[in-house]
């Protein structure tokens, strides 16, 4: 399915080229899925990013997180805090699934262990979680086991964005969010590494909206904004083949706020913003480490480029996100309406 994006409306954000796809995948390995759940009642569903190819819970990678306003009930961010470590993939989905998905993703990486080999006794699955309440009746919770493993088999280096997987329901700027995605290339050394983000965007008030600098939210049909204050939350997934360590990754982490501030965020009360960073360099498998190890080591001097890369990326893909998603009437009949559906980006 073709999808236009911020690009195809001659939208652009920062100086850094892009990838190949100007998504998260652009890093090698990475692949992302989804399972959508839209019926009457239903506007939901789970997203999941698997870090490699390999079974991550034997190919740790470096990874770091960071809770900028902590009104949320993401799993798994107390491990990769204290060992600085991501070991399984990444699902996201609504708030009241978190633990019916957090149980799904324990019997994948259960099975596939035993699958390979590989015993699986304790293991940390990442599960991130945003409200999409108002337009899922989220307390039947539609989101469990079945959606999961069709998500994980659904993964691959491309996927649509909008309103689909984890962003069905999902609100941003009092229109419809959901899913989006970006990346950037960075040379060094003469050689080209990749960051990339990958947004839940459910956060931010209409009137506040910027897009590259114009200030375009009191240009729009206040009357038809499905919120009015900055609620609701934004996870943001960065990945890097830069070799970061779990400290620098937090730095890098820390920039998603960048993009969020760009776009008219002032990261509200009520809206929960958590960001997880991760290093496809670096692996390590625990069972044959030695005692010490070597790594390879990013110069500190130079993360200005990371930090503009991770700004630019998480701008973009909330654009993305807010271009792919289209109108959409909740199980309460309330409309929730796309950017393009209040707004000419070409006009």
């Amino acid at each position: 399915m073709l999808q236009l994006r911020a690009r195809d409306y001659n939208l652009t954000v920062g100086e850094l080229p892009t990838g190949k796809r100007n998504k998260i995948t652009d890093v090698l390995g990475l692949t992302v899925g989804h399972c959508t759940v839209d019926t009457e009642d239903h506007k939901t569903g789970v997203t999941v990013l698997l870090p490699c190819p390999d079974n991550p819970f034997v190919h740790k990678l470096p990874a770091a997180c960071f809770v900028l306003n902590g009104f949320g009930k993401s799993l798994g961010m107390i491990q990769v805090e204290e060992l600085g470590t991501l070991e399984t993939p990444i699902a996201l989905t609504n708030t009241l699934n978190v633990g019916l998905v957090h149980d799904a993703m324990v019997e994948y990486m259960v099975t596939r262990g035993e699958t390979e080999g590989v015993p699986v006794r304790s293991v940390n699955p990442i599960v991130c979680e945003c409200n999409d309440g108002g337009l899922n009746h989220i307390q039947l919770r539609a989101v469990g086991r079945e959606q999961v493993f069709t998500a994980l088999a659904a993964a691959s280096p491309d996927f649509e964005e909008g309103d689909v997987g984890a962003g069905k329901g999902m609100v941003c700027h009092g229109l419809k969010g959901g899913i989006g995605s970006a990346s950037r290339l960075i040379e060094l050394d003469e050689k080209t590494y990749t960051l990339g983000a990958l947004v839940l965007a459910n956060h931010g008030s209409m009137k506040d909206l910027t897009v590259c600098g114009n200030h375009i939210g009191p240009q729009l049909d206040q009357a038809k904004a499905a919120k009015e204050s900055d609620v609701g939350s934004c996870i943001i997934i960065l990945a890097t083949d830069l070799p970061l360590d779990s400290r620098q990754l937090g730095r890098v982490a820390k920039r998603a706020s960048v993009g969020l501030a760009r776009l008219g965020s002032y990261i509200g009360h009520g809206s929960g913003e958590v960001f997880l960073a991760f290093s496809t360099a670096n692996p390590f498998d625990p069972r044959e480490e030695p005692a010490v190890r070597q790594i390879l080591s990013f110069h500190e001097e130079k993360m200005d480029l990371p930090f503009r890369a991770a700004a630019e990326c998480v701008e973009e893909a909330v654009l993305n996100c807010l271009f792919t998603a289209r109108t959409c009437t909740g199980w309460d009949k309330k409309t929730v309406y796309a950017l393009l559906d209040l707004w000419n980006p070409e006009a």
